[in-house]
C-alpha cells in the first residue's frame, strides 16, 4: 500500500492506495495551529475494508505528527478508537 499526503494551509488529507483497486482510502484533517491537527474524517471504500488500510492511515498520521512535532485531536470516531487501542500513541494525542 502507498500513502500520499496532500497538505494546504488549513489542513489536508492522507490517501491510502492499494495496487489494483482504483478508489483510495482517505483520512482528512484540519490544522488548528502550527502544532495541532484535528483528524476529522476517515473513509475506507468497501473494496478496501478488512485490509488494514484504515489502520495504516492512522499509523501514518501518528508518524507524521511525531516527525512534524505536532499533536492530534482525534475528532473522527475511527481515529479516536485507534488511539484508544494504541496507548503508545499518547505522545501525540492532545489531552
Amino acid at each position: 500500500m502507498q500513502i500520499a499526503a496532500e497538505e494546504h494551509a488549513s489542513g489536508g488529507r492522507y490517501l491510502g492506495q492499494v495496487e489494483g483497486i482504483s478508489e483510495p482510502a482517505e483520512m482528512t484533517f484540519s490544522r488548528a495551529s502550527p502544532t495541532l491537527i484535528i483528524i476529522d474524517h476517515t473513509q475506507v471504500p468497501d473494496s478496501l475494508r478488512g485490509k488494514g488500510v484504515g489502520q495504516a492511515l492512522a499509523q501514518h498520521a501518528v508518524e507524521a505528527a511525531r516527525e512534524g512535532g505536532w499533536k492530534i485531536i482525534p475528532l473522527c470516531p475511527f481515529m479516536k478508537a485507534q488511539m484508544d487501542r494504541h496507548p503508545e500513541w499518547n505522545d501525540v494525542r492532545k489531552s
